[in-house]
């Protein structure tokens, strides 16, 4: 290997394993925070930002926004601490049949209770409860304390992540945990996949109790405040209605997103933690909270369109995920489309030596494209986005931002893939050519 391809390695890694971390644990809390103030004190007008940074200068802006909320409110940690505490009984109190994860790298077998449905009926009536009948808060209580709550979210998870590097530094929940060589690295990455703290699945919590719960209650809340200023819109009824529905399907799924590649390959740090503790409340949401100040009414038609489409590809992005689970839970003895499915048996080696097989489904859903899934829930988040018009960007950045996650998810899949499955994966391949849109890409 000559010089200059050893000096080019080492660049590559140095990009991947230091400067980008440091730039995203640099830029992503004080965006958070700006993606709020915009949409509640600039009319979610990204133009008006840019005026005020000319004025008094970028970080002179970011300190006077977010100063005053940095370390949060007291009513901000009040909300939190009752919320996960609710969330972290719910985890445990609910009764639910066990359910395993897949195999680890080092021989565990993470083991998880199956009770996200009745815990989502549980939060949602406990805030109804809460709120409307023994009005023991207001349903805008997010709302009029985003701001403190994601100064505080913002910093208690970037302690978390410490906690969680020391954690798994010196006192990992099993083996499958280990430091890269960089501290920086290991603090935005993760030292463990699966960490638990007293019983406690880490990432379950995280992902789906507090992130994905959360933001049922967020847009419930962002609704509730509309109707208050201005009386509901259509719009915000669409759009809100669009997320629940995606959000109901998470949880009665959930048992798949545990073998998803969030939890089966990406490791509890700040990348995963604090995004789902911070940026998915903060810019999954943004759609709704800058419909609050905009009560955009669509019209019957319209709304209904759009309600239907969305509709379609959430059940969509159901089907397909059921669907390749479903044929590998039958080992291929089933039909795809009153079909047998068209399928490649996978032989791969663990990691500790062992020979193993899988499937994989060429046809379905699975022979549009490799990754197929994705389309309708990039499609799905467009549907409960639109109801905003086309006047601003701001309400597009989290449909931005998902187009280049799940892309940069698809490109590390195939990358995973190719050197675990071989020439299987390159006969896969070319069964099914398009990696993402069928016929374009």
């Amino acid at each position: 290997m000559s010089s200059q391809t050893v000096g080019l390695s080492k660049m590559i890694r140095w990009v991947r394993r230091i400067i980008g971390p440091v730039l995203l644990l640099t830029f992503c809390p004080p965006l958070v925070i700006l993606v709020w103030y915009t949409n509640v004190s600039l009319d979610g007008s990204i133009e008006k930002l840019c005026s005020l940074f000319a004025q008094e200068g970028i970080f002179t802006t970011i300190y006077g926004i977010w100063s005053p909320l940095f370390f949060g409110t007291p009513e901000a940690w009040k909300i939190l601490a009752i919320f996960a505490a609710v969330e972290l009984f719910l985890m445990k109190a609910l009764p639910a049949k066990m359910v395993h994860g897949p195999i680890t790298p080092n021989g565990n077998v993470p083991a998880y209770k199956a009770n996200g449905v009745p815990a989502f009926i549980c939060t949602m009536g406990l805030f109804y409860l809460g709120s409307a009948h023994f009005k023991l808060f207001s349903p805008g209580i997010i709302y009029d304390n985003f701001g403190g709550l994601l100064g505080a979210l913002n910093f208690f998870s970037l302690l978390f992540c410490f906690f969680l590097y020391f954690k798994g530094k010196y006192k990992p929940s099993s083996t499958d945990s280990g430091t890269t060589g960089d501290a920086v690295f290991d603090y935005f990455w993760g030292m463990e996949l699966y960490p638990r703290v007293f019983g406690w699945d880490v990432k379950m919590f995280t992902n789906c109790r507090f992130g994905m719960m959360g933001w049922a209650l967020i847009i419930i809340s962002f609704a509730y405040k509309q109707s208050e200023l201005y009386g509901i819109s259509d719009s915000m009824l669409v759009a809100v209605a669009l997320q629940l529905l995606y959000i109901a399907k998470f949880f009665w799924w959930e048992t798949g997103y545990l073998r998803s590649m969030d939890i089966m390959h990406d490791r509890a740090g700040f990348c995963i933690c604090w995004g789902c503790m911070v940026w998915l409340p903060s810019v999954y949401t943004s759609p709704t909270l800058f419909l609050v100040n905009h009560p955009n009414h669509l019209g019957t038609f319209v709304s209904l369109a759009i309600l239907t489409a969305g509709t379609f590809c959430i059940f969509i992005n159901y089907l397909a995920d059921r669907q390749r689970q479903y044929v590998r839970n039958k080992n291929g003895e089933c039909t795809v489309w009153k079909k047998k499915p068209d399928l490649i048996f996978a032989n791969y080696m663990t990691e500790w030596g062992e020979e193993k097989q899988t499937l994989l489904l060429a046809s379905g859903w699975w022979g549009i494209s490799r990754h197929f899934h994705y389309l309708p829930e990039i499609l799905g988040a467009l549907c409960w986005s639109a109801p905003a018009l086309f006047n601003y960007y701001l309400p597009y950045f989290y449909l931005t931002f998902l187009c280049i996650l799940l892309v940069d998810r698809s490109y590390r899949q195939e990358k995973r893939c190719a050197i675990k499955y071989g020439k299987h994966w390159e006969k896969y391949c070319e069964r099914v050519p398009f990696r993402l849109i069928p016929f374009v890409y």
